[in-house]
């Protein structure tokens, strides 16, 4: 929200009586008075429906890269203070989102999917049932929620699309896509954590005609359906992208790169990305006029080039190296930072040219998150690593193994307010990172 549109705004609509008697008399300073009012509230609501926001998935544009500022650039030998931890959130892999004085997140307990409120200092306010979960292979919540307007936002892996009040927990509507859209989960089911889109949530259904869908954020109600490619979802956390003033929804199904646009549902191009699996896990980067998309299994990055009007796309390079499963990718300074599946290593891309610059095999494979240049590493075998990428190789500065919790280590870390949130398994750890 822009502080200085409220500030003209508040300034306008407080003007003193004779001022605006004054005004009355002046046809023209009436009519420039009435267009400043207009434009202000026109700039108010676009700026507010359009806001950028950290409440979601991988940050404020979902790539992993946080702006934090006057954080410990060296953790003591046992790692950063641990301020709390909560255990009790049953199984899942999903992330914290903190959302002013809340941390929102989900996990199953006997089969239903839950999503927790706890306050800054990790008590749990409530906790709400949002329907069965996924109990087969890989068992637990893996969509992380979305929190927008003081609003929830969940899907679950059998296609259930529910808005929650961050307040208190109540669900204040629930989809089911699949009697709606005939969603189809796919083998590990659905897996997405919904986007915001001015005043639609989006959600991929792996529908065959109802593919996508555009729900007003309010009451739930369908504003737009997409055909896509008509393909089964592919654990994909889609990406918004502004380009040259175009508003783009990025994701990938089965076999395909999808371009839709944003206030129609139209599917504006597709470009072929495959692996054994089906699995493209990683939310797409965007940055310049084009779009990196990373899946694993061998299968590698690819670059592609939006046209100016960004109804097409062109392939720029591909790299087979950088295999990257579901841990994410980030963009600093010109390079890609991640880790590979096959390729067991942290690796360096240009990401001009997609060339390897370097690797290294000293952590194994896992989730990438970045803060003030440095890198947050943390291995699927628990070693959690602050890292700094020079020109040549990966320092490690710090690591610590992360004890705490069960199960696997595939939970992306999340950093907001100086605190380091950890989520492993049934537990959810909080760090400080404030230097002191």
């Amino acid at each position: 929200m822009n502080k200085n549109i409220l500030k003209n705004i508040s300034e306008i609509l407080t003007l003193p009586l004779v001022q605006k008697s004054f005004l009355k008399q002046e046809s023209s300073s009436m009519r420039n008075l009435k267009f400043i009012m207009s434009t202000a509230i026109l700039l108010f609501t676009f700026g507010w429906a359009n806001a950028q926001f950290e409440s979601q998935w991988r940050g404020i544009n979902r790539d992993g890269v946080y702006n934090e500022t006057g954080l410990i650039r060296q953790w003591p030998a046992e790692g950063p203070k641990i301020l709390w931890h909560y255990d009790e959130l049953g199984k899942g892999f999903t992330s914290a989102v903190v959302y002013n004085d809340k941390i929102i997140t989900s996990g199953m307990l006997e089969n239903t999917g839950y999503v927790f409120g706890l306050d800054l200092k990790g008590k749990l306010i409530w906790k709400t049932a949002y329907g069965k979960e996924w109990s087969e292979s890989w068992p637990g919540c893996r969509s992380t929620p979305t929190v927008f307007d003081n609003k929830i936002y969940v899907s679950s892996s059998f296609g259930m699309a529910v808005c929650i009040n961050v307040a208190d927990g109540k669900i204040l509507w629930s989809i089911d896509m699949n009697t709606a859209y005939d969603a189809k989960p796919p083998k590990w089911g659905i897996v997405e954590s919904p986007l915001i889109v001015d005043e639609k949530v989006i959600f991929t259904t792996g529908g065959a005609v109802q593919n996508i869908v555009a729900l007003n954020r309010l009451d739930g109600k369908m504003i737009w359906t997409s055909s896509g490619a008509g393909e089964l979802t592919a654990y994909c956390f889609p990406l918004l992208i502004n380009h040259n003033g175009k508003k783009i929804i990025c994701t990938l199904t089965e076999t395909k790169v999808l371009g839709i646009e944003a206030g129609t549902g139209k599917v504006l191009w597709t470009y072929p990305k495959k692996n054994t699996w089906s699995v493209h896990a990683n939310t797409p980067l965007y940055y310049d006029g084009q779009i990196y998309v990373v899946s694993g299994y061998g299968s590698g990055g690819i670059m592609l080039k939006l046209s100016e009007d960004g109804n097409t796309v062109t392939e720029v390079w591909t790299n087979t190296s950088l295999d990257n499963q579901m841990g994410g990718v980030v963009l600093l300074n010109g390079n890609l930072y991640g880790s590979g599946q096959n390729n067991k290593t942290w690796q360096c891309l240009d990401w001009k040219t997609g060339l390897l610059k370097y690797q290294t095999s000293d952590l194994g494979k896992g989730v990438t998150i970045a803060n003030d240049g440095l890198l947050y590493c943390y291995s699927d075998k628990g070693d959690f690593a602050l890292v700094k990428p020079t020109d040549t190789t990966f320092e490690i500065i710090s690591k610590i193994k992360i004890n705490l919790g069960s199960d696997y280590h595939w939970a992306h870390p999340v950093i907001k307010d100086k605190i380091l949130y950890l989520r492993h398994g049934n537990v959810m750890i909080a760090y400080s990172l404030a230097a002191e």
